[in-house]
C-alpha cells in the first residue's frame, strides 16, 4: 500500500476544505454574525493540518484501485469530521453525533436532517450546510484531479472510487481534463439556475443555497417548509434543474461537442426521462382530487418525482399524505435513482437496465437453451467485468440494506419509518415516510441508529466498496506485515 500518496492526498483534501470553510466566514461578515469566527478557526486548523500532511510530494505517486478506495473513503470521513466542528463550536448543533450526522448528510448529498427548525441557524451555517451538498455532489477528489497535477495514469482510480455508476471512463485522454470538463459543466448549470431563480425574484442568498442543494441533489432547505413557500415559477425552475443534474454528464459533453448522435442513443438517459414521465402522469392522476387545481397537482407531482428520483429531497407538499399508489411510486423511485455519472444517488438507471436485460437473457435461455445473446447498452456489448460488478453490487446492496433495517428496527418504530429511513439514507435521498416524512426529521433517533444511518449515507454515496474496504482485516494485516518487513530490513 502506497501510504505516502494516501497521506499526501488526504492532506491536500484538508487544505481544500480549510479554504472552503473561509466562504461561510465571508457570509458571516456580510450579515455581521459572530459564528464566522468558528468557521475561520476550523478552516485555519484544517489548512495547517493539511500543510503538515502534504508538505512533501511523494516520490512514488502511482496508486492502484485499492489505494484509490482507501483514499476516497478516508477523505469523506475526514471532510465530515472537520466540517461538523463549526456547528459544535457555535452551539447551533451542540451534540457531536447530531453535528456529524448533519454534515455527513450534507457531503453525501442526502439531505436528512436532525433539525426541527432550520430557520434559527445563522446565515453562515445555512450556507455551509447547503455548500456541503455542492462540494459532495461532484466530489472533492474529482475537484482535486481537476486543479492539481498528479503524475501517473492511475489517477483514474480516484475517480472510479468516488464517481457513481457501474463503470467510469474518460471523456478525453487525460483524466485531469475529464475532471475539468465535468466541473465546468457542473458550475455552468449551477450558475444558470441561480440566474433563473433571481429572475423569479428569489433573494440572492436563497437562490445560492437552493442552487447548491439542487446541483448536488442534496435537498437541505433554508426554510422549514423547504421550497413550499416559494412561487410556482421557482418550483418549476428547481424541478427542471433537479432533473438536469440527474442526467449522465457524458450526455452534456456530447452535446457541447455537437456529437448529437452519441447523446441521442444514450439508452440510460432515455429510460430516465421515460420513468419520470410515467411517474408524473400516474401521480398527477392519483392526486388531482387533493390539489386546489390541476395546475397545482401537476406542479407538485413533477416536483416530487424530480426530487425523489434524483435523490435531491426537496419538498413542496407533505407527500406522506398522498394516496398509497403515489407513495409506492415514490418509494420505487428512491431505489431507482438517477443516471450514472450524475450527482444523484440510488441504484442508478443504468444498473436497473443491465439487471433487467440480464433477466431477459436468462429467461430466453430457458426457452432457447442453445441461443447465444449478447447484452448491449447503447448498441455496444457490455463487458463481462461490468456485468459481474453489477451483480455483486446488487448482492452487497441487499445485504447492507437488510442488516441496516434490522439494526434500525431495534428502535421499535413502525416498519414504514424503519424501512424508508434506511432507504432515504442509503440512497442519499433525505425524507422518507411516516416519522421521517417531509414534515418530520431524524432527530428523534437514538445515537446508535444515527451512526448506522451515517454509515449507510457514506456507503451509498461511495458506491459501497470504497467504504467497506476499510473494514477488511486482510487489508490492514497486509499493511502491518509490510511495515514490519520494511522495519526489519526484509
Amino acid at each position: 500500500m502506497n501510504r505516502s500518496v494516501i497521506t499526501y492526498v488526504l492532506g491536500t483534501v484538508l487544505k481544500i476544505e480549510g479554504a472552503l470553510l473561509l466562504l461561510p466566514c465571508l457570509v458571516a461578515a456580510f450579515y455581521r454574525e459572530k459564528e464566522g469566527i468558528a468557521f475561520f478557526l476550523v478552516g485555519a486548523a484544517a489548512m495547517f493540518l493539511g500543510f503538515l500532511a502534504a508538505n512533501k510530494r511523494p516520490e512514488n505517486s502511482v496508486f492502484y484501485l485499492k489505494e484509490g478506495c482507501i483514499t476516497t473513503a478516508l477523505s469523506w470521513i475526514f471532510l465530515s469530521i472537520i466540517g461538523c466542528i463549526p456547528f459544535i463550536l457555535t452551539s447551533e448543533i451542540p451534540s457531536f453525533t447530531d453535528a456529524l450526522f448533519e454534515t455527513v448528510s450534507g457531503f453525501t448529498t442526502t439531505g436528512a436532517s436532525i433539525l426541527s427548525d432550520v430557520e434559527v441557524l445563522s446565515h453562515a451555517s445555512l450556507f455551509w450546510r447547503s455548500f456541503t451538498h455542492w462540494i459532495g455532489g461532484m466530489g472533492v477528489l474529482v475537484f482535486l484531479l481537476a486543479v492539481i497535477p498528479m503524475s501517473g495514469g492511475s489517477n483514474i482510480n480516484l475517480m472510479r472510487a468516488e464517481s457513481p455508476g457501474p463503470s467510469v471512463g474518460k471523456l478525453v485522454p487525460k483524466i485531469r481534463y475529464t475532471a475539468r470538463i465535468l466541473y465546468q459543466i457542473y458550475i455552468a448549470l449551477t450558475v444558470s439556475q441561480i440566474i433563473l431563480l433571481l429572475i423569479g425574484r428569489m433573494p440572492l442568498f436563497d437562490a445560492i443555497c437552493t442552487a447548491f442543494g439542487t446541483a448536488g441533489t442534496g435537498g437541505f432547505g433554508i426554510k422549514n417548509t423547504s421550497l413550499g413557500g416559494y412561487s410556482t415559477y421557482i418550483q418549476w425552475i428547481t424541478t427542471i434543474f433537479m432533473i438536469l443534474f440527474g442526467v449522465n454528464f457524458n450526455a452534456y459533453y456530447f452535446l457541447l461537442m455537437r456529437e448529437f448522435k452519441k447523446a441521442g442513443i444514450m439508452e440510460e438517459v432515455r429510460t430516465y426521462f421515460g420513468i419520470i414521465l410515467f411517474a408524473v402522469v400516474v401521480i398527477f392522476l392519483d392526486t388531482i382530487h387533493l390539489a386546489p387545481s390541476p395546475g397545482h397537482a401537476l406542479t407538485d407531482a413533477a416536483f416530487q418525482v424530480g426530487s425523489i428520483i434524483t435523490t435531491t429531497g426537496f419538498s413542496t407538499v407533505d407527500f406522506d399524505m398522498w394516496p398509497m399508489l403515489s407513495k409506492a411510486i415514490l418509494v420505487a423511485l428512491m431505489f431507482i435513482g438517477a443516471c450514472a455519472g450524475s450527482t444523484g444517488g440510488g441504484l442508478k438507471v443504468s444498473r436497473i437496465l443491465i439487471a433487467f436485460k440480464t433477466m431477459l437473457k436468462e429467461f430466453g435461455s430457458y426457452i432457447h437453451p442453445k441461443s447465444v445473446k449478447i447484452i448491449k447498452m447503447d448498441d455496444k456489448p457490455i463487458d463481462h467485468d461490468v456485468l459481474r460488478s453489477v451483480n455483486v453490487y446488487f448482492i452487497t446492496y441487499v445485504m447492507i440494506f437488510t442488516c441496516s433495517t434490522l439494526l434500525v428496527a431495534i428502535e421499535n418504530v413502525d416498519f414504514t419509518t424503519c424501512f424508508t429511513a434506511v432507504a432515504a439514507a442509503f440512497n442519499n435521498i433525505g425524507p422518507g415516510l411516516s416519522l421521517v416524512g417531509p414534515a418530520c426529521n431524524f432527530g428523534f433517533f437514538h445515537p446508535f441508529t444515527k451512526w448506522v444511518l451515517m454509515f449507510d449515507m457514506l456507503a451509498g454515496r461511495l458506491e459501497l466498496f470504497p467504504l467497506l474496504i476499510l473494514f477488511s482485516p486482510t487489508l490492514w494485516k497486509e499493511s502491518a506485515l509490510k511495515r514490519f518487513a520494511k522495519k526489519d530490513g526484509f
